[in-house]
């Protein structure tokens, strides 16, 4: 079985090592990245691995129309390795795929829904946890405060990437979930707990139940507040997704669960495998000494010491009462509902 990940990076060279090695244990055997304008050595990090095997880097150099992630979607549309995969899977650097069942590989999973077509893995934002400066430590033993199982607000912390199935159902990737199906195929959908899903166009998971018994998607989506600066400076990938910002910030730094349920799988081995090659840990030293300077650079400007002191005023963000959050909901229009007879 061939499982192909595919990948858009900009200034990402700090955190690259970590996930390729996290989602190589993981049991994903290819990697189709693409990288545009980076200036911390990303995409001579991407070179160096794909000169070491297992993972295939293109450049993915501009003007892009509609932004560097829908442009790197429609050349990942006709690349050799789409079409040899098995099963593919979009998913950014602060993404991490958290099997649950067996042994937490994808063979696993796939072993625990043989009838699935594709697989909603429903985020689980991990919040900020207080973290003010950037430390060169594993994302996931650094962050292991998360939103709770069950979460009535905001809906945006129930989207979800999909793992799919490459038979032809889906003729196009996309962000969250493939497109341009094929009328006269019928895909099954399956949820991270394992239950039948309707195949409609919904992007977020029904967040009244517990979505991740099977699976989940750690996502990682702050950081330290220090590489949140960076990550705004950085940009969306997506043209038309809004700004990082202190919104952004205050609905996805949750953090009222512990799960450390990642750390189940142990990719150490691999990470420092990694680390080891000179060229690697070499690019990587420099990348994490970009950061900290790309930083400093920032804070001598007015508006980023202005975002800056606002993250440092906010605590955690406090998860919203189902009772609270009814008062949003009664006034969400119709295509933003779940409808209960949807669920199974």
């Amino acid at each position: 079985m061939r499982a192909l990940l595919v990948l858009t990076v900009k200034n990402e060279a700090a955190f690259l090592l970590e996930w390729l090695a996290h989602h190589r244990a993981c049991g994903f055997t290819d990697v189709l990245a693409f990288s545009n304008d980076c200036s911390d050595g990303t995409d001579l990090m991407l070179d160096r691995l794909a000169e070491m095997g297992g993972l295939t880097h293109v450049r993915n150099t501009g003007p892009h129309a509609e932004g560097p992630q829908w442009a790197a979607l429609k050349a990942a549309d006709s690349h050799p390795l789409r079409q040899a995969a098995d099963w593919l899977l979009f998913c950014d650097i602060d993404e991490f795929v958290n099997i649950h069942t067996g042994d937490r590989s994808l063979h696993a999973l796939l072993s625990a829904l043989p009838q699935a077509d594709a697989i909603a893995l429903t985020w689980r934002l991990f919040g900020n946890a207080g973290m003010i400066h950037y430390q060169d430590q594993p994302v996931t033993d650094t962050f292991t405060r998360a939103a709770p199982p069950t979460l009535a607000w905001p809906w945006r912390a129930q989207m979800f990437k999909t793992l799919f199935r490459n038979d032809g159902a889906y003729r196009k990737l996309g962000v969250h979930r493939p497109r341009n199906p094929d009328p006269q195929r019928s895909p099954r959908w399956f949820d991270g707990s394992g239950r039948a899903m309707p195949a409609s166009q919904r992007l977020f998971s029904d967040y009244r139940q517990d979505n991740y018994q099977l699976v989940q998607l750690n996502h990682y989506v702050l950081g330290s507040m220090e590489s949140y600066l960076v990550k705004a400076d950085r940009g969306r990938a997506n043209r038309e997704a809004s700004a990082f910002d202190i919104s952004y910030w205050v609905e996805r730094n949750l953090g009222a669960a512990e799960d450390r349920s990642i750390q189940n799988l142990d990719s150490s081995a691999l990470r420092a495998e990694l680390h080891a090659d000179p060229v690697l840990g070499s690019l990587h030293r420099a990348a994490v000494a970009w950061r900290h300077g790309r930083f400093a650079a920032l804070m001598a400007e007015e508006p980023w010491r202005a975002l800056f002191g606002r993250l440092l005023m906010c605590g955690p963000s406090r998860t919203l009462h189902p009772a609270e959050a009814a008062m949003i909901h009664a006034h969400l229009p119709q295509s933003r509902h779940i409808n209960p007879s949807q669920k199974d």
